[in-house]
């Protein structure tokens, strides 16, 4: 595709952007910091590198053994009808990666003439039982399903080769999810292409493999997903659940149509039927049945059709028409689309922003939204990534997304929604967005008010060329906020500094957003202070130099046994440096800050400026864990000195304040009382879903 002026113009925008961001961290971080930042901004976009497929060695059979136990989570029920030697590549698969969770094997022999009933008796540990006449796939499922013993009933082809995890995967879905009642595995070809990543139905019965034959990494397909069915192939089902729904219906007897009939029998129940990709299983489609429609058992697949859409006439009617071709848009329709672009994909275990855009999605999927997040870097962030798509988030990235302007020319039109994160993503996105989802309600999210955290950063410094970089970052701010939709800050000070600066600009505040944690040690057993912030932010660089410098020195004097620990990532040489202090100790990141919350006596946040609300204070009030802030590291946060915080301004009065609280259990557990109590009033889940409601149900632009 040749470059349009609407590429052009996204580039230019982000040269201008990146050229201001260098300058102004160049004023700021200095010359190590910000060459490091520039190489990251252009690092090479590796694709994501997809695991390669397992396949069991081939060989004479051999007994072996396969999971068992009395009291298994999962029943593995495989219906066998000959093919013995994919039976057992099958049972081989299932031996050489055996999964966390419990679970029984139950193959149920349809009658097979071959080495099945002379093999499978001599696998330890199998469940084995011969049915005495040939009676179809629904009638052994049926039958397995009756003799298994687990809480979930799991549905196995044995022309399948089950991929490392698969089943943890299929079983995990349920208890990360509510009100699910089936989930079907991601079914690839043994050639590694997509086979099926959930089923869609048409308005006639008929049906489609959504994603044949496509890359199974593409993110159309790798994200958790409601689906209209799965494939039997490789499904599972809560036991009590299919047998309440009478299990697979014999009127498809004796095959095909009966994994549809369920998923939609289920459905009419009120519950959910999910598509997992993070269980990946191979399929050697129709090496039991064939493939011709026309001839032997695939033939009841054309007569089913027709039985099934006699059944379900009323709900088939709210289906998409037959012949038309599915997309990401249309497969998850009628459900609000809403497009959520921010300059990278968030690390809710690195920083706070992260954890409030990531929580402020989960907001948007249960309130029954379909969320696609494209980062601005393009970059797959692996882990950070898979999070996104296992919370059932759409997650686009290089190659598969390329140049913004052409993707949002081909998905622009789907989003009822979209939210920009951050003045210079907004800067450059806006005018995309309004070309080409011109029908897309268009929300400017601040994150903090950037110009304000800058201003009070030169009036620190006493810096006019700061203060000078700070009044345009204002300027593109607030045209921003007059061309958007709506605007989002996280604090109702910011709120009501803009209603005075900019009364005509709608804004609306969702603050951060934390769930409530264990409260960890008490007090008797924690020790030391403890600081949680990423030093890519100025001011927490600031922050840590200022209280290593003037005051932890102060509070080592007279308490040498407090250790100060230092917690974030990329702390540059002047916070290292502090280490050579006797007591303080810098520890980078730290993949889980749970020790620290639960066992560190007092959490810090000297702040001399900044914007927002403090994400450091937020997590340690959730853990009840106190807090000695600055006046500004508190701000907008609904806290009162004394109450549920202390606070000081002064390095002579923060050491006092800690000091005190340090030995003061009465007071630490009062403020860590109310801290906790702030926390479910204004910065939890429950406390921003009205607003969320508010701001992303409405459709279009004037409503």
């Amino acid at each position: 595709m040749s470059m349009s002026w609407a590429d052009v113009r996204f580039m230019l925008e982000r040269a201008r952007g990146l050229i201001r961001r260098g300058l102004a961290s160049l004023r700021t971080r200095g010359l190590g910091p910000t060459w490091a930042r520039v190489r990251r901004q252009f690092a090479r976009r590796a694709p994501p590198i997809a695991e390669p497929l397992w396949f069991p060695a081939a060989g004479p059979f051999a007994p072996f053994t396969v999971p068992a136990t009395e009291a298994p989570r999962a029943s593995i029920v495989i219906p066998v009808y000959n093919q013995a030697t994919h039976t057992l590549t099958c049972l081989r698969s299932l031996a050489a990666h055996r999964a966390a969770a419990t679970c029984e094997i139950i193959v149920v022999d349809d009658g097979s003439t071959d080495e099945t009933g002379a093999w499978m008796p001599q696998i330890d540990g199998l469940r084995y039982h011969r049915r005495p006449t040939n009676g179809g796939f629904i009638a052994a499922c049926n039958d397995g399903a009756a003799l298994a013993q687990g809480d979930y009933l799991v549905f196995l082809n044995n022309d399948t080769v089950p991929q490392p995890g698969w089943l943890d995967a299929l079983l995990a879905t349920f208890d990360a999810h509510a009100g699910v009642g089936l989930v079907g595995a991601q079914l690839v070809y043994p050639d590694g292409r997509l086979q099926e990543a959930g089923g869609v139905v048409f308005d006639d019965g008929s049906a489609w493999n959504y994603g044949r034959f496509d890359s199974p990494d593409d993110p159309r397909y790798a994200s958790l997903r409601d689906a209209d069915y799965c494939s039997g192939a490789a499904i599972a089902v809560p036991a009590e659940v299919f047998r309440e729904a009478g299990g697979f219906d014999a009127r498809y007897a004796p095959a095909y149509y009966e994994d549809t009939d369920l998923a939609f029998s289920l459905r009419a129940r009120g519950l959910r039927v999910l598509y997992q990709p993070a269980s990946r299983v191979v399929h050697l489609e129709g090496i039991t049945s064939g493939t011709d429609t026309g001839s032997g058992a695939k033939a009841y697949q054309v007569r089913n059709r027709d039985v099934f859409a006699g059944k379900w006439k009323d709900a088939l009617a709210r289906q998409p028409q037959a012949g038309s071709l599915p997309t990401a848009g249309s497969v998850v329709r009628p459900r609000r689309q809403i497009l959520v672009v921010d300059a990278e994909t968030p690390r809710p275990d690195h920083d706070s922003a992260s954890l409030r855009l990531v929580n402020l999605m989960r907001l948007l999927i249960d309130d029954d939204a379909h969320v696609v997040f494209l980062p601005a870097d393009l970059r797959y962030a692996e882990g950070d990534t898979d999070r996104l798509r296992r919370l059932g988030i759409e997650s686009w990235h290089a190659p598969f997304a390329t140049r913004p302007a052409a993707w949002l020319r081909e998905h622009g039109p789907r989003f009822d929604v979209v939210m920009l994160s951050r003045h210079y993503v907004a800067a450059e996105f806006l005018p995309l967005v309004r070309r080409f989802a011109p029908q897309a309600r268009v929300v400017f999210d601040t994150v903090d008010l950037h110009f304000l955290r800058e201003l009070r950063g030169a009036e620190l410094a006493n810096n006019a060329s700061l203060r000078r970089t700070a009044e345009r970052t204002r300027d593109r701010e607030f045209a921003l906020m007059q061309q958007a939709d709506i605007t989002l800050v996280v604090s109702p000070v910011e709120r009501e500094m803009l209603s005075t600066l900019l009364p005509e600009v709608r804004a609306d505040v969702v603050a951060n957003l934390h769930e409530m944690a264990t409260t960890g040690l008490p007090f008797e057993q924690r020790r030391d202070l403890v600081f949680v912030g990423g030093f890519r932010h100025p001011p927490n660089v600031d922050a840590v130099q200022w209280f290593g410098r003037h005051i932890f020195p102060l509070i080592h004097a007279r308490q040498p046994d407090i250790r100060f620990h230092c917690i974030g990532m990329g702390p540059p040489a002047d916070v290292l440096a502090l280490q050579s202090q006797p007591g303080i100790v810098v520890h980078g990141h730290v993949a889980d800050l749970g020790p620290y919350m639960d066992g560190a006596r007092i959490a810090i946040a000297p702040l001399r400026f900044g914007a927002g609300v403090k994400g450091k204070i937020n997590l340690s009030m959730a853990h009840g864990q106190p807090v000695v802030a600055t006046s500004c590291a508190v701000e907008g946060m609904h806290l009162t000195d004394g109450h549920d915080v202390l606070v000081a301004d002064e390095a002579n009065a923060f050491a006092e304040a800690v000091l005190r609280l340090y030995g003061d259990a009465d007071l630490w557990q009062r403020l860590a009382g109310n801290g906790r109590e702030n926390i479910a009033r204004h910065f939890s889940m429950e406390a921003a879903r009205d607003t969320v409601q508010r701001v992303f149900r409405r459709h279009g632009r004037s409503e």
